[in-house]
């Protein structure tokens, strides 16, 4: 087992966008198998890449009676339907808060041996999805918060044991869906 100390909010890696996958070796299922380790082991729905301290486009998922993984994955939506709920997040320990995210979407990517992957998800399993891409792209789930949402979030966060003090920004994703909300 190789689990990893996975990096909190304030950690600038957990800020930058994620460098596409291009080599498809055995040090990208090393982080693979370390993702799933350390998934299990904190409990997480799913674990990017990112929080590990690694910018690679690579997640984990298991929720909803599915797991993997995605390798440089793309997701669109398949319809309009949205969803609110608590969303939560390992970089962000011990809180969730009610988060907008579309209900079903489709993702596309590779797996860890080069070999393309289609995951379809709706409800929480598309939540992941959405989440741990955002992840890829630099993007906290607290920047999709609405406006009083976030300013909540944010002093229970700064009252948190594990916080350093570091100043929070705001991310606009790439992601047309909702913008930085």
């Amino acid at each position: 087992m190789t689990v990893q100390q996975i990096r909190l909010f304030g950690d600038p890696v957990l800020r930058t966008p994620a460098a596409e996958v291009v080599d498809f070796d055995r040090e990208l299922r090393n982080l693979v198998r370390d993702l799933w380790d350390t998934m299990r082991d904190e409990g997480g729905a799913g674990l990017a890449a990112p929080q590990l301290g690694v910018g690679l486009r690579v997640f984990t998922y298991a929720c909803d009676g599915a797991e993997g993984h995605l390798v440089n994955p793309v997701w669109t939506a398949l319809d309009e339907e949205v969803q609110v709920g608590p969303e939560g997040c390992l970089s962000i320990p011990g809180f969730s808060w009610d988060c907008q995210r579309l209900r079903n979407v489709v993702a596309r990517g590779f797996n860890m041996h080069g070999e393309p992957i289609e995951v379809e998800g709706s409800d929480l399993l598309a939540r992941c999805i959405q989440h741990e891409t955002d992840h890829l792209d630099g993007v906290l789930f607290l920047d999709r918060l609405d406006d009083e949402t976030r300013k909540r979030a944010m002093g229970e966060i700064r009252q948190a044991e594990w916080f350093d003090g570091a100043v929070p920004t705001l991310k606009q994703s790439p992601h047309p869906l909702f913008g930085a909300r």
